[in-house]
């Protein structure tokens, strides 16, 4: 990675500006360097080739196309040479490997001639020349060769569906709110064009660092955030912006996280949306991150889809935007023990109608809160007891 990394204790923030592991664009922000064992990527050539930067793939382009005319235009004047055509340059009686080549520039056009079947027809081959009947084929299964592997670099290159995901757009903050009574991380995500995402798929990873048990530092565990794997919300029908969300149950790694705590933690989440192109097949990739500055608390999606005569209309100017909403600072822990408090004593205590003396159902609910206040490290907020009433 660019730079170091050093252990840091829970909760504490590395000083210095933050180091994303992915780029807002998708890009990973990771370089692979003192690699010992290089030739594993001339093992496999043709991903290499792909994957070289545009200016270096036409320029590999157009040196394996040059080195291959000029080395065997050097044979065929070596062949020339060594037969002595060169010296009976004219004469009718002799008659010369290739008519009409008398010289290294005419050899290395007949060679470019022969590999791209041009055939001009002033240099052609006789069938007094063995070698050279030899050499011609050599030339055209190597050109052949060649040919595949160029066109097939440059086909796939032009086509791969890197570009489709330019128009697939996450939205520039992650929020923090209560759905159906659940706290709940949720981001957006839309698709810009026309011809559709087929068989998209979400998926979300949580990077932070993790010290073991035993001592041992992970300067970058990644942990699986569920946004809908068990149910099958990861599967997108993703005509008009989506927002995912990953409910902080007991299952989630947020579950204890507060929202004081998680503006302490320092971690990044990245988002993953995958999915076939349907005007090609291929499958596509887009990525994005959250760092925790980028996760808001309180806070909703404003709405983008409105209903218009005969269709449906998507404002993708309030794409990014969001507005603030109740919601309780505890965590999402916190916040189910209240609600299993509360529903416990109201269940018990009004089952029966209240008699005098009794304590009334405000006075239950204050009643658990100061419960929940002695038991729960953060109390709960103003947000949260109305919430509970």
């Amino acid at each position: 990675l660019n730079g170091s990394l050093t252990a840091l204790s829970p909760g504490s923030k590395r000083p210095g500006p933050r180091q994303r592991y992915v780029q807002k664009d998708g890009k990973c922000n990771v370089h692979h360097g003192n690699v010992q064992e290089t030739y594993r990527y001339l093992s496999d050539l043709f991903t290499t080739l792909v994957d070289l930067e545009w200016h270096f793939s036409l320029l590999v382009f157009t040196l394996v196309y040059c080195v291959t005319w000029l080395f065997f235009g050097l044979l065929w004047w070596l062949i020339a040479y060594a037969r002595g055509d060169l010296g009976h340059l004219g004469e009718e009686s002799w008659t010369p490997c290739v008519e009409n080549l008398n010289s290294f520039v005419s050899a290395f056009l007949f060679s470019i001639e022969t590999e791209t079947t041009i055939g001009y027809g002033h240099r052609v081959i006789t069938d007094k020349c063995p070698e050279g009947i030899i050499l011609l084929l050599l030339q055209a299964i190597l050109g052949s060769i060649v040919n595949a592997l160029m066109v097939g670099c440059m086909f796939v290159k032009i086509s791969q569906p890197k570009k489709r995901a330019e128009t697939l757009v996450f939205s520039h903050k992650a929020v923090v709110s209560v759905r159906d009574g659940r706290l709940c991380l949720m981001f957006r995500v839309g698709d810009l064009r026309n011809s559709h995402i087929v068989e998209a798929s979400i998926r979300a990873k949580l990077i932070r660092s993790q010290q073991t048990k035993e001592g041992e530092f992970i300067p970058l565990n990644q942990t699986d955030i569920n946004v809908g794997f068990d149910t099958g919300d990861d599967r997108l029908f993703l005509v008009s912006p989506l927002t995912i969300a990953h409910e902080i149950n007991e299952r989630s790694p947020f579950w204890e996280w507060s929202q004081a705590r998680m503006e302490k933690e320092e971690f990044e989440m990245v988002v993953i949306l995958e999915g076939m192109v349907e005007a090609t097949g291929m499958t596509c990739q887009a990525r994005s991150s959250y760092l925790d500055t980028e996760v808001l608390w309180g806070y909703r999606f404003t709405p983008v889809l409105s209903l218009e005569q005969g269709f449906y209309e998507v404002d993708y100017t309030s794409f990014h935007e969001i507005y603030a909403t109740d919601t309780p600072s505890c965590s999402a822990k916190e916040l189910a023990n209240a609600h299993v408090m509360l529903s416990v004593y109201i269940t018990r205590d009004c089952r029966q109608a209240l008699e005098p003396g009794e304590m009334s159902v405000e006075g239950q609910v204050g009643h658990v809160t100061a419960h929940v206040r002695r038991v729960s490290p953060n109390p709960l907020d103003e947000g949260t007891r109305r919430e509970m009433r």
